[in-house]
């Protein structure tokens, strides 16, 4: 499959309707799963994930069992499955996001999930409850497929990225809040608190970070692009050379920035990412100490199939 293939090309003033109204779907699930998960460091408990389909929750427990919750954009359909048995599907179309709630919460109440979640989304300007939302009703097919498919080679990507970290590191997940796809690397010490931090961001910033994502071109920017942050930022950080020669520094931002545009023209897009994440990381963990934190020796091969098999 050749690159454009495998990155396809996803403006954001083409699907921006479409994203903006998955952006409250994948809000109610996620609500779902954090009202019903265990908490865990920097709101871990409340991601979506990445899947061989489209997005999903993980197990979720329920009354001691688990459900799980995907977006499913190959057939475009919203998947719960129950792990007694009973699976409930909903198709992914053209509808209000309160008739998406609707109907969602109505499925869950069909396979004996009666859960109460928070009623109004995060993290965006002028949210609407859930229940009323008519504003957001867009949804095109083969643009949620896309960024689907965008997402995948991402997350391959940044799961290549952290095969040689032996520190604390996030799972890559989708944060429906942001609406984006993030990795984290921490140093392994406690950040200085934020002052009039939210206890949102106070919890996701506890600690001393250096993050890495993929945005489709929300939070203002307007196009879909690769970004790098450190948390708390070191000095030098902002002035630094940065792979490859497209990538940049916003002041504004704070962030280091490459527009997918130019990850999809390299010769090897996948490179391109790997060689960003790698040169900001290495601009932001100049106090690390790296000696503890990175694998330097080779990952241990795995034992061919038969061999295993014989020493049994």
């Amino acid at each position: 499959m050749t690159s454009a293939a495998l990155w396809p090309n996803l403006p954001w003033d083409e699907w921006k309707d479409t994203a903006d109204t998955l952006h409250m779907w994948t809000q109610i699930v996620g609500h779902t799963r954090m009202v019903l998960s265990a908490p865990q460091n920097h709101w871990w408990h409340v991601t979506l994930y990445v899947t061989s389909r489209g997005l999903g929750t993980s197990p979720i427990p329920w009354q001691g069992e688990y459900f799980d919750v995907e977006f499913d954009f190959v057939e475009n359909k919203l998947v719960i499955r129950l792990s007694s048995g009973p699976v409930k599907i909903l198709p992914l179309r053209t509808q209000s996001v309160a008739a998406f709630y609707r109907e969602y919460m109505d499925a869950l109440a069909s396979l004996g999930i009666h859960v109460k979640i928070h009623s109004m989304p995060d993290e965006v300007a002028n949210p609407i409850p859930f229940a009323e939302d008519t504003v957001h009703a867009s949804y095109d097919p083969d643009a949620a497929h896309r960024f689907w498919r965008i997402l995948m080679q991402t997350d391959m990507v940044f799961r290549r990225f952290q095969s040689n970290w032996l520190g604390k590191a996030s799972p890559v997940h989708f944060f429906w809040g942001s609406f984006d796809l993030a990795v984290t690397r921490f140093s392994g010490r406690p950040a200085p608190p934020r002052p009039g931090a939210d206890p949102i961001t106070a919890e996701a910033y506890s600690h001393e970070v250096i993050s890495f994502g993929f945005w489709p071109g929300n939070g203002g920017y307007g196009q879909p692009a690769f970004y790098s942050y450190a948390a708390p930022e070191p000095d030098g950080f902002s002035t630094a050379i940065v792979k490859p020669p497209a990538a940049f520094y916003s002041r504004d931002m704070k962030e280091f920035f490459l527009n997918y545009s130019d990850v999809r023209s390299a010769a090897d897009p996948a490179q391109t990412v790997l060689d960003f994440m790698e040169s900001a990381f290495r601009a932001g963990s100049t106090h690390w100490d790296l000696d503890l934190l990175v694998r330097h020796d080779p990952f241990p091969a795995h034992a061919p199939a038969q061999t295993q098999t014989a020493q049994r």
